[in-house]
């Protein structure tokens, strides 16, 4: 599970960035980043670790002016937690920031390498922005190149994409991972969830599965399978405490109804159909383990009674909670 941010306007973006990257930091906290195009050029900042290494990383670091932004805080789904395969992720001229999964980025990344392209890192992200950048050097056309690219793509995914090829839009698309937009006069911004923006925007729009599109000047242009599509923006709530818990009572609630999509972000990239991915897992790790201990409280300390079970008779190793 990942958390992503955008924003496109004139106000100050990194803060902007940081600020919402804060809010979603509990989606995942192994990386984070951010990407700024301001006065056509491009600058990248990326740290493992908390929120807080990147803020100590761009401190030096301001954005004034219109531009184009994109944030990432991630939990590794592909790849080991390292900046290389922090995002947001790069080619030669665009990056790009992705929350969920590319089933087939594996068939992709071989077609890739095969046309020459280089990769840097070990995620299935790193495959939408060299995919995009193929297309763009063949059309020359920077929206058409990225519809190109999400036919391509199988799995979920919400994702945002900038570009030296056109420095002022955000390019974006909705696929099973979570994404709204808000909106204040010219301002526009990107977020997995509402908390980022709230006391930013003032309106949002929560984009639904299969929706793709471009911002620019100030303007949402909105797409689904049958085309060109009309949107209606919504208030957006004031409260965070109570965007926080997305409409249930409390916390506790919360949790209890969110615990099948929990189930399903902590396995996606992981379980497979005809394996299980665990990278950075190695052989090497499991040898000369002699006894497994689990930490563990409250709900979970039940669950870790089961799991402990389930090592000792499978592994034979004595294990404690």
């Amino acid at each position: 599970m990942c958390g992503i941010v955008g924003y496109i306007g004139a106000r100050e973006k990194k803060e902007i960035l940081l600020n919402g990257l804060q809010e979603l930091e509990y989606r995942g906290y192994d990386s984070a980043g951010i990407a700024i195009i301001e006065n056509k050029e491009l600058k990248n900042f990326k740290t493992v670790g908390r929120l807080k290494n990147l803020r100590e990383k761009t401190k030096s670091y301001q954005s004034e002016g219109f531009g184009v932004s994109i944030g990432h805080t991630r939990w590794a789904t592909h790849g080991k937690p390292t900046e290389l395969n922090a995002h947001p992720h790069m080619g030669v001229y665009s990056f790009v920031v992705h929350n969920g999964i590319i089933e087939n980025y594996q068939e992709l990344k071989t077609e890739l390498q095969n046309d020459g392209i280089q990769f840097l890192s070990q995620t299935d992200t790193e495959t939408i922005v060299h995919l995009f950048e193929k297309n763009y050097n063949k059309l020359q056309d920077a929206w058409q190149s990225f519809k190109n690219t999400l036919e391509k793509l199988e799995g979920a995914y919400a994702t945002l994409l900038i570009t030296e090829a056109d420095v002022d839009t955000i390019f974006f698309a909705k696929h099973g991972s979570p994404m709204l937009i808000g909106f204040k006069d010219d301002d526009i911004f990107f977020a997995s969830s509402d908390t980022p923006i709230i006391g930013k925007a003032t309106e949002v729009y929560y984009l639904e599965d299969g929706e793709y599109g471009y911002a620019k000047d100030g303007k949402i242009t909105l797409f689904d399978k049958n085309g060109e599509k009309t949107f209606t923006k919504q208030a957006l709530a004031t409260d965070k405490a109570m965007a926080q818990k997305d409409g249930f009572r409390f916390f506790m609630e919360k949790e209890i109804y969110e615990q099948s999509q929990v189930m399903n972000d902590t396995m996606m990239g992981r379980v497979l159909e005809d394996k299980i991915e665990f990278e950075e897992l190695t052989e090497k790790l499991f040898e000369n383990i002699t006894n497994i201990k689990i930490c563990a409280c409250g709900t979970s300390y039940h669950s870790a009674l089961t799991g402990a079970y389930l090592l000792e008779r499978m592994a034979k190793i004595p294990c404690q909670v």
